[in-house]
């Protein structure tokens, strides 16, 4: 007996070459390319349906009602309270002797008093913080019971000085 032997079935469609493949993915290519509308066409379905007179009728659809909005309720003249704002975080309270240790550690007092000693001129808002600095060291150094001899007005402007100075 021969053996039979048994060759794969050739389809009865002949074998495509490179070039009519490739003409074939290019042409795929180029329809799917193409799917979808074409550039402007939701604009422009809204002009077909209405005509071509009437395109300047044609309100954006994207744009709420134009009906006018009463500010004040018929009958009603009041006006409401204003919305509060939230707090401003309350700062935490100094003791007097931090309070009095931050103002002697101040630099920018610190640099005032030096350029009052130089006989410099300050100007009304350095003189106004420096007043209002001294002012609370003054009732602070009342308050914990921190004397200093009070002779004369320079005398005290320098005690003050070789206080804030580190003592």
């Amino acid at each position: 007996m021969a053996a039979i032997s048994k060759k794969p079935a050739r389809s009865r469609t002949p074998k495509k070459s490179r070039e009519e493949l490739n003409a074939e993915g290019r042409e795929r290519k180029r329809q799917k390319k193409h799917r979808g509308n074409p550039s402007g066409a939701r604009q422009q379905d809204d002009a077909r349906k209405t005509g071509r007179g009437a395109e300047n009728a044609v309100a954006d659809p994207r744009i709420g009602s134009k009906k006018p909005v009463p500010l004040f309720a018929e009958g009603k003249t009041s006006v409401k309270p204003a919305v509060k704002k939230p707090a401003e975080p309350v700062k935490a309270r100094l003791s007097p002797e931090e309070e009095l240790a931050k103002l002697e550690n101040d630099e920018r007092l610190d640099a005032l008093l030096l350029r009052l000693e130089n006989n410099e001129t300050l100007t009304a808002e350095e003189n106004t913080y420096v007043d209002t600095m001294l002012e609370r060291i003054d009732a602070l150094m009342e308050k914990l019971g921190i004397s200093l001899d009070e002779d004369d007005d320079e005398e005290k402007t320098d005690d003050i000085m070789q206080l804030l100075k580190g003592r």
